[in-house]
């Protein structure tokens, strides 16, 4: 009975030990789903970023952050610059800055530009600044040059004069953007062409090299009269030469090219006129021979001749005889005037 009374006394305790234990349990599991949904939830909603906002005077709702997030927009990018555009005195729309950029524009470049843009009392609206922002421009680039001008320095430009020198020159151009003209217009390669072209055509019309060593600002005022920068995204304002070398003689090494063409011409024709009087030359050899030929072959006729005479009678053996004395006899007559040796003739008249 002790024994089965003292069971029946600890059912309470260990009811009750059992009931802590699943209150513990179930506490566990709500603090647990507490931490997760809140860590979803901060990861989700922008809770701190809401707060700046509203704390800067900014007018967005926690729902407009969410919206944001399912839009798949990072909520940052367009809160924190909608922050400075407020404390800057700037209004703009956020619906609009979430426009620019799904657009794929720069925010935050776009709301600096305009800050400085009305810092410097320029002209600029917030249409105007995602325009030229999307198409490619830093348009807070375009706003700091409008203030403070860049110098563009251009390579080393080749000119002849018409003296044949020729002059290298180097320009500093100083530009200013043309806010109106960004959307458009050409940007800094035009403007180093165009001005590259202005130098050769002033020091291509200076009659000699020595006016544009004198006087290099020609070619600035000359230049710079053109109206280089019509049709670009930038107003010129100075260009200046900032140095000019002298090169070489063209002139002189055309003249020499040109002489040494016309050396190589005449002697091609030289040759070739040498080449013809060899072949005239060896023509006429060939002929001669011939000719010799055709004269071996008629006195072979000859002894043909006289045998046929012979035969008829018409010839005698003295006939014969005195022919060949005559024939020695000249034969002896050459073979002295060869020798050099004085005929009889000769020594009677010595």
């Amino acid at each position: 009975m002790e024994m089965l009374f003292s069971k029946l006394s600890s059912i309470p305790f260990v009811l009750a030990t059992r009931t802590n234990e699943n209150t513990i349990w179930v506490v566990l599991g709500v603090i647990v789903a507490v931490i997760v949904f809140l860590s979803i939830f901060f990861s989700f909603v922008p809770v701190r970023l809401w707060i700046s906002a509203r704390a800067s005077g900014v007018k967005v709702g926690i729902f407009q952050l969410v919206g944001m997030r399912i839009r798949k927009v990072t909520p940052s990018r367009i809160i924190n610059p909608l922050i400075k555009a407020t404390k800057a005195g700037l209004i703009v729309s956020i619906n609009k800055l979430e426009a620019h950029l799904l657009a794929g524009g720069n925010v935050d470049r776009v709301i600096n530009a305009l800050i400085a843009a009305q810092r410097a009392g320029i002209p600029l609206d917030f249409e105007k600044s995602c325009a030229i922002d999307l198409a490619g421009r830093d348009v807070l680039n375009a706003v700091q040059m409008s203030v403070n001008p860049k110098v563009i320095e251009t390579p080393i430009i080749a000119a002849v004069a018409m003296d044949g020198i020729e002059l290298r020159a180097k320009a500093k151009v100083t530009v200013r953007a043309n806010i109106d003209r960004l959307v458009g217009g050409a940007g800094e390669e035009t403007i180093i062409a165009r001005v590259g072209e202005g130098i050769v055509t002033t020091v291509g019309s200076s009659s000699s090299h020595k006016e544009v060593l004198e006087n290099p600002d020609l070619i600035s005022r000359t230049v710079l009269n053109k109206g280089l920068d019509a049709g670009t995204a930038f107003e010129i304002l100075s260009i200046d030469i900032a140095d000019v070398d002298v090169g070489r003689n063209v002139g002189a090494q055309l003249q020499i090219d040109q002489a040494e063409a016309d050396k190589r011409i005449a002697q091609a024709k030289a040759e070739e006129r040498r080449a013809m009087a060899v072949a005239q030359e060896q023509e006429n050899v060939a002929e001669v021979q011939g000719m010799r030929a055709r004269v071996i072959e008629a006195e072979a006729e000859v002894p043909k001749a006289i045998a046929a005479a012979f035969r008829d009678g018409k010839l005698g053996v003295m006939d014969y005889y005195n022919m060949q004395n005559v024939i020695s006899d000249t034969e002896m007559r050459n073979a002295i005037s060869k020798n050099g040796v004085p005929t009889s003739t000769e020594n009677k008249g010595k």
